[in-house]
Parts: C-alpha cells; structure tokens; sequence
C-alpha cells in the first residue's frame, strides 16, 4: 500500500498535472463536490429547523398530548374533567412524560368601538410551563408577573395576553380594557380584561384565534368549582418517542377519559411538514448525482491522460490491481478536500445566520421572520459520508477500466 500512496501523492498536486485537462478538471471536481455539500447541507439545516420552528410553534398552543373527556363537544365548548391527582401522579410517573398541567378553553367575542372579533380564550393552570409565551412576547408581560403575591393572585383573574395580530386589528395596547362576550346557556356573559402583554408566534391561524388568561377566568364562566378542568396537558421528553408514550399514557386513563397527540389534533399541519422530508430526499438526490459526475469525469480524464504511466507501471509489474489503488486514492483525496471545503463554507453560512439573522422572511407567509437553521453535528457526519461513500461506489466502474489497457499499446501509442 505503501507504493500506492506513494504514486498517488505523486499526482495530487494539480499545479505538477501538466498541461491538460486533468489538472483543471481535478479543481472543478472538487468545486462541484464542496457546492453540492454546501447545498445539501443548507436544504438540510434550513428545512429541519423550518419544521422544528414550526412543530415547537403548535406545540406550545397545544401541548403533546391532550387528555380530555370522552365526550365531545363543539365551538370550544368543553366537558369539564375532574382533576383526580391520584391520576395525575400515575401520569407524571410514566416515563417520558416531562410535565402533566391543566387548561380549559372557551369560546368568544373581543367587542371594540370599531370592531368584533371571535377568540378563543385559553385559561391556563398558575404552574402552566409558559416559556413559549415569555420567549414570543413582544410587548408587557404575562399575566400576574413581575408583582406581588398578593396582587398577583388578583391581577390574574383580569389580565390576559393577546397576539399583535389582535392588537393591531382591534387597536388595542398593553394596559388597555379589553371587553369580551361569552355565550353561555340562554345567556350572554361579559367581561372586561386587562391587556397585560401581547405575544407574536407569526404562526397567522393560532395568533389571530388565541387570547391567553388563567385557568380561573374559564372555570368561572363556566360555572366550574376549582378541580374540573377543560383537560390535562402533557409535555414529552422528546418528539421522536411521541406515539410510543402516547401508548404508555393512554393505558393508565379510565375509559372515559381520551388522548390526543398533537400530530391527530393537528393533521393537515404535520402532514404538510412530513411532506418536506421528500424534497430533503430530493435534494440530496441530485446534488450527490452532481457530486458523483464531477468525481467519475476526473477520474476517467485522469486515466485517460495517464495511459502511459499506467503502461510503464504495469510494465514494471505492478497489478491492475495496484494501479486501481493509485486512481481511487487520488480521487478519494479530491472527495474529501470537496468534503472538508464544502462542510466548513456551510458551517460558516448556518453559524452567520444563526447569529446574526441575514436572511429575512415574509412572515405572513413562512410564519417566521427569517430563515431557520438546524444545526446539528450528525447531519454534517451523515452528508459528508453519505457523499464519500456515493463517490467511491461510483468510482469502482471507470477505475475497472485500468485493466483493459494494454502496458505494450499503452507505451507505443504514447511514443
């Protein structure tokens, strides 16, 4: 092997190539090999982070799992659950659950001087997991932060948080009373709610739908003591078990109690993003297609031009199958340099985005303010072998040319 590396480091500098094609040909084939990496690995990052901002958006309205009363009933008009905490504590013990809390929801009405809106008002539990409000809020603040415990047991009762969407169409601001109507029975009820912050997920149909307060303003409306609920909330520790938690809880409820992921609340939204992963595959597809046709078109011209070498190498007794070895070690050591340059160049492209946000959004109609980016060391590790393993497969054709090429012609031909 040794004489290999040898004759092949012999080749490598393209500078030494002489004066025809494979020099060039050597540097375009590296260049093709680094932009098809490079265009892989942004289709990658940019549609894996797209589908992860936009499943952590739904997900942060709704949860993972939602355990509900059998029974169903339409226009955001719930059949209350009892809390039974034994329940609860049998929920939070099956592992991969992170978190079991409450919520109750309620349709109605934002009536202004100039405008009606429907809304849903979502009351939530005082040890809600808010982060996803607190890290999409852009004005205010939630409901009962930031104040005393006296005065935030009461504030959270009357305040609510509403989408800029809402704000703007209804021309409301933070500290503003905002007058809402509730249908109930054969009666309206109303009530006024203070504007404590307004949120902006940019995901259109939830921020032009969803006003959030407490559990308590619901249970309230609704003629509901403390311990019935709209429903139980669960949070997983990780997305990819979703179905397979989902089974764990789903045997220790009663039989009139039912569970939803978030995928069969939300189907054509998820089936939509699952969608994605075929133009991933796309993608992948042709760019190593480019990838294999710049590295077999180098190698075949390098062969080509090299017919006299390989003549006197065979002549001296080397074997067919050492001057294989001697191909694919330089065009092995071409794959990696259009590797090495195409992984960093990406790198440096997700890093800039990520830090700093360059390329913007329509998000009205992305749902995001600029482009995503999922940064993740495995996709870098599976690309770029992927695209070394694609090449050299590819490369075991024209390198099987070599044994038909006659050391005797090869000479002659050349002289």
């Amino acid at each position: 092997m040794q004489f290999e590396r040898f004759i092949a480091s012999r080749f490598m500098p393209r500078s030494r190539d002489g004066g025809g094609f494979s020099g060039p040909l050597s540097a375009i084939a590296v260049a093709s090999i680094a932009l098809g990496v490079v265009v892989m690995l942004l289709a990658v990052c940019i549609l894996r982070g797209f589908q992860g901002q936009i499943a952590d958006k739904v997900v942060g309205f709704g949860s993972h799992l939602t355990v509900s009363n059998f029974a169903t009933n339409p226009a955001y008009q719930e059949i209350p659950v009892e809390v039974d905490s034994a329940l609860v504590e049998r929920i939070a013990a099956v592992p991969g659950v992170r978190k079991v809390q409450f919520f109750a929801s309620k349709g109605g009405m934002v009536k202004t001087e100039e405008q009606i809106h429907g809304i849903v008002l979502r009351g939530l539990s005082a040890d809600y997991d808010t982060t996803f409000f607190a890290q999409n809020l852009v004005a205010g603040r939630l409901p009962g932060k930031n104040k005393e415990v006296a005065e935030e047991q009461k504030s959270r009762g009357t305040e609510v948080i509403i989408s800029s969407t809402l704000a703007s169409r209804l021309r409301l601001y933070v500290g503003d009373k905002m007058r809402t109507y509730f249908w109930g029975g054969d009666t309206y009820r109303s009530r006024a709610f203070t504007v404590s912050g307004i949120y902006n997920t940019d995901l259109t149909e939830f921020d032009e739908l969803y006003v959030v307060g407490d559990l308590g303003q619901v249970q309230r409306l609704n003629g509901w003591d403390s311990t019935m609920v709209g429903g139980y909330e669960l949070l997983v520790d990780d997305f990819r078990h979703l179905d397979a938690v989902a089974q764990r809880v789903l045997a220790e409820l009663p039989y009139d109690l039912s569970l939803q992921t978030i995928i069969e609340a939300q189907p054509a939204l998820f089936s939509w993003l699952d969608l994605l992963n075929s133009n991933i595959t796309l993608i992948l597809a042709i760019m190593c297609l480019v990838c294999v046709v710049a590295i077999v078109s180098a190698l075949l011209i390098m062969i080509f031009e090299k017919g006299r070498t390989i003549g006197i190498l065979k002549a001296l007794g080397a074997t067919d199958a050492s001057v294989r070895r001697i191909f694919l070690l330089k065009a092995s050591r071409l794959i990696a340099e259009g590797i090495s340059i195409g992984e960093g160049v990406a790198l440096a492209l997700c890093a800039v985005q990520l830090r700093w946000q360059v390329v913007k959004l329509d998000a009205e109609s992305y749902s995001m303010s600029h482009v995503p980016i999922d940064l993740d060391v495995w996709t870098f590790v599976l690309v770029g072998a992927g695209t070394l393993a694609a090449c050299l497969l590819a490369l075991l054709l024209p390198a099987a040319y070599i044994a038909h090429i006659s050391p005797a012609k090869a000479v002659r031909i050349e002289n």
